[in-house]
């Protein structure tokens, strides 16, 4: 895990006070019909995404995260008839066995049984993860198969609705390839195939990595000072067809521009040993300000919750006051906030070290 501090170096630095009728309850008619802020300079310019094209030019790169988000929220009951709620988190590949955080009144025992949705048994093997803080299962067939008949929508705690069938398309990129993230990359969700296409005609490239985005994207942070923060780690790979994009990109002169700060984390994961390598790994980087950032250049993102690790890692790919001015703005015009929510667009602030 790579951190660094800075003078800003407190989780309280990175609080907000955001009206709750700002948070997206639901997508924007259409996907690229979002608001985006141009946070490139002061003073920020109020844009709509389909607008994205006119601020990028012929040779640059954009690289997105190829994730799918699956089903991966299950109801069910232990043998005692106790009810659970589960969360996948991750589908171990080649196996019948998952990683779940489960919610219920007394924790199922290793060995026993939990039945979902009145339709398959999934045995207990034990406690799991980082801390025991999930639940080992192993499913009687298939487990992505399993999820798309059986699951929901795994929709972030701040939406207050069940999933509906329009969540099943909208909490989705038009894009998504690999199966695995239980939260999907939201920046990514403001592209549609006519903005994709406008993107090319351009001579804007495009290229993808993989980083399956986990539950704990929306955990907060427990504690004050930042170098005591434990990062969740998440499984990323960057192809050697995206390292050779990215180098390709920056010897024309382009700019790589990440959509996403999953795409971003996975392109500086995988840089941290000085050049992008490519490979697939876990990666558990905590980017926070004074962090040297090596590949993007420009960052498509949406707006992030109050004291997160994201707003950490947005301060330290733009700098902190004028991230924390862009979002005074955003609450100001009323943006909408989070997954279903507005854009912003992010230049490396030009002291970062590179």
């Amino acid at each position: 895990m790579q951190s660094s501090t800075s003078s800003v170096h407190s989780v309280s630095d990175f609080d907000f006070d955001l009206p709750p009728e700002l948070i997206a309850q639901h997508p924007a008619a259409e996907r690229s019909g979002s608001r985006l802020l141009d946070g490139r300079s002061q003073p920020p310019v109020d844009r709509i995404f389909y607008e994205l094209p006119e601020l990028l030019k012929a040779g640059d790169l954009l690289v997105f995260n190829n994730t799918k988000v699956i089903k991966a929220r299950l109801y069910g009951a232990k043998m005692s008839g106790g009810a659970v709620e589960a969360l996948v988190e991750r589908v171990h590949p080649g196996t019948l066995e998952v990683w779940a955080h489960l919610r219920a009144s007394k924790s199922p025992k290793p060995g026993s049984f939990v039945r979902f949705n009145d339709a398959f048994d999934a045995e207990v093997l034990g406690r799991c993860g980082p801390d025991n803080g999930m639940f080992h299962l192993r499913f009687p067939s298939y487990p992505f198969a399993l999820l798309e008949l059986h699951g929901h929508v795994p929709l972030p705690p701040y939406i207050e609705h069940a999933d509906e069938a329009d969540d099943v398309r909208r909490y989705q990129t038009v894009f998504a390839k690999e199966p695995g993230a239980v939260a999907a990359p939201t920046a990514a969700l403001h592209f549609d195939e006519a903005l994709l296409a406008r993107l090319s005609e351009q001579g804007v490239a495009t290229a993808h990595v993989t980083l399956h985005v986990g539950a704990g994207t929306f955990q907060p942070v427990r504690v004050e000072k930042l170098d005591e923060h434990k990062m969740h780690s998440e499984w990323f790979e960057v192809t050697a067809e995206t390292v050779a994009a990215i180098a390709a990109c920056k010897a024309r002169g382009g700019r790589v521009v990440a959509v996403g700060t999953t795409t971003l984390r996975a392109l500086e994961s995988a840089a941290l040993g000085g050049e992008l390598q490519a490979g697939a790994r876990e990666t558990a980087i905590f980017i926070t300000p004074g962090f040297q950032f090596r590949v993007v250049d420009l960052l498509v993102t949406n707006f992030h919750l109050p004291k997160s690790t994201l707003m950490m890692l947005v301060s330290a790919f733009a700098g902190y006051a004028p991230i924390m001015a862009l979002y005074r703005h955003a609450i100001a015009a009323e943006y909408r906030f989070f997954s279903y929510g507005d854009a912003m667009l992010l230049q490396l602030q030009p002291q970062a070290p590179r």
